[in-house]
């Protein structure tokens, strides 16, 4: 079928739906709402013109479908909730009521929003983590999944001509959750319902706060149980810094907070989020950086960006960074904790293995928060290639990039520098780096054409797609797709693991490994990759005329595109492997 898929952005949500529906043959268009109003209805009825769609599915969207098109055209809408459930925040009212279970429902776009006959439906367990699950990881993971199975249920539905839809149950129709509702007293709230608060408004819109006469944006949420503040001192307290988090006292214990974005003041720029350290600096004087063990006991509440753990033969390096966004730091920590690790005696070292997402690369809002940021820029890159390049050489064991989530840019790059790579089903990969005029470097010249072939190689990093796993596997981006829930990746990826350490042949692949390695090096040494690469992105961080810096800001201010660009016009059907 010709399908049309409409949307607010292009976010991780509409490209998984957009890739699951390719996959299955129906031609794709995408059109993006343009921020809403006016010119989202226009961009609309332009695509319908183009694209003269048999079906149009809505997996993200803020503002109504115009009546000349649902009234003419079937349009289903993805809605974050069960049947029954209206609003614009459905997720924040299911996380804050402490719920366990929820659930996601495709309906028919009608004048009433949330009204329109249901399609599909389809429930999913709200996972029980440390501290609570974010909501940016709920809808990245068990909503993704639940979503894409409601979607496919539905247009196979549309698509016999024999289903009827059955009515929308009378609901209530909740408010949007505003920042009232989010407010933090700082004297008075437990951390159990400090966390809870700010996962809840995790990615967006943070936790809106007063500090020392400033407003910020605040985001995090991890209980700390070690860390408390001085009797006698004044409610929310900074403690500590940690790997660019901040822990902050509540009434009877602390929190870390993540990341921080000021508050846009009237008339002013637009601000972006970066680390809360860097955000907050001017308020953390005399506040100590405090380290933590790469060993930590499963059971203790701390926030930490990285940790280590040996399962025999195995040992996992398990890192989660907020967002995927690896800052110059970040990777720095994550190369010293990787040669700590290869001191163990194992034969099988695993990156990753964590659910969400595995990385996205440098971390472009501490580099806008830097003092120059062309520097920072070229700083974050060299850290991220010196961490690239200590796992291409790496020629003693196995190693294995587990990912649990999305990955992108430099961080897929990152996994490609592994022996393998195994991902979850339903991750969303973008091996590309144009959209943010970048060149890329992670030895991605070296370890991309290695594994799918020169030409497939230019066509990922020119077309600027999302690829999904099934397609990834059959060009040999990948090398195993998990089909596991996100809560058991950690534990899948260790049982394979194992197998792989106790493999017979494991001693000849670690002999095949060096041997293709010097050879390889004979040929073309890695020196000259990262030279190549560097080249061009010194051009992209240095040269005025280069995009990157406005891209950049964009992409963090969340600008609205003027049209959706022409490579999402039309999607192309995968090939057949």
């Amino acid at each position: 079928m010709r399908v049309l898929v409409f949307a607010s952005a292009f976010n991780s949500l509409t490209q998984r739906i957009t890739l699951e529906l390719s996959r299955r043959g129906h031609d794709i268009a995408v059109a993006l709402a343009l921020g809403g109003g006016v010119r989202g209805e226009e961009e609309l009825r332009s695509a319908v013109r183009r694209h003269d769609p048999e079906l149009i599915v809505a997996p993200m969207l803020t503002s109504a479908v115009p009546e000349d098109v649902w009234s003419s055209r079937t349009c289903l809408i993805v809605h974050p909730g069960p049947p029954g459930d209206r609003g614009p925040s459905s997720l924040d009212w299911a996380l804050s009521a402490g719920l366990r279970r929820w659930g996601v429902t495709v309906l028919q776009a009608v004048a009433e929003m949330d009204a329109g006959d249901i399609w599909a439906a389809e429930p999913f367990d709200i996972p029980d983590l440390p501290g609570g699950v974010a909501k940016s990881d709920l809808y990245r993971n068990e909503l993704a999944d639940a979503a894409s199975r409601a979607v496919l249920r539905a247009v196979d539905r549309f698509a016999s001509g024999c289903y009827q839809p059955r009515p929308a149950p009378a609901g209530t129709v909740r408010p949007y959750y505003r920042q009232e509702l989010r407010h933090i007293d700082w004297s008075v709230d437990s951390t159990a319902m400090v966390s809870s608060t700010l996962r809840t408004a995790d990615s967006s819109p943070g936790v809106l706060d007063r500090i020392d006469g400033r407003e910020f944006f605040l985001f995090g949420g991890r209980p700390e149980d070690g860390l408390r503040a001085p009797r006698h001192s004044r409610p929310g307290v900074f403690l500590a810094t940690r790997a660019g988090a901040v822990c902050r006292a509540t009434a009877d214990g602390a929190v870390w907070l993540t990341s921080a974005r000021a508050r846009r003041t009237p008339g002013g720029p637009p601000t972006a989020k970066a680390p809360a350290a860097t955000a907050l600096a001017a308020h953390l004087h005399g506040v100590p950086e405090v380290g933590v063990p790469l060993r930590l006991p499963d059971r203790r509440q701390t926030w930490s960006t990285v940790r280590y753990q040996e399962h025999g033969p195995v040992g996992v390096l398990r890192f989660s960074f907020p967002c995927g966004a690896m800052s110059t730091g970040d990777c720095r920590h994550l190369l010293a904790a990787y040669r700590q690790a290869l001191t163990r005696p194992t034969r099988v070292l695993v990156l990753g293995a964590d659910r969400d997402v595995f990385s996205h690369g440098i971390h472009l809002g501490a580099i806008e928060a830097s003092a120059d940021p062309a520097r920072e820029s070229w700083a974050n890159i060299n850290a991220m290639d010196d961490l690239v390049e200590a796992i291409l050489t790496t020629d003693d064991r196995l190693t294995v990039a587990a990912v649990g989530g999305n990955a992108a840019a430099g961080g897929l790059m990152l996994a490609l520098a592994a022996d393998e790579v195994w991902v979850r089903d339903g991750a969303v990969l973008n091996p590309h780096y144009r959209l943010m005029g970048l060149h890329g470097s992670e030895y991605w010249t070296c370890t991309l054409p290695r594994r799918v072939g020169p030409d497939a190689a230019e066509q990922l990093t020119t077309d600027a797609l999302p690829l999904g796993t099934w397609r990834a596997l059959e060009m040999g981006l990948v090398d195993r797709v998990m089909d596991c829930t996100p809560q058991r990746v950690t534990e899948e990826v260790i049982g394979l693991a194992e197998a792989l350490a106790s493999a017979p042949r494991l001693r000849q692949r670690l002999a095949d490994k060096r041997g293709a390695r010097e050879r390889a090096e004979a040929e073309r040494p890695l020196a000259w990759y990262r030279a190549e690469e560097l080249a061009h992105m010194y051009r992209n961080f240095f040269d005025p005329g280069e995009p990157y810096h406005a891209l950049r800001r964009a992409f963090l201010h969340k600008s609205a595109p003027e049209a959706t660009p022409e490579r999402l016009q039309r999607i192309p059907i995968p090939a057949a492997a």
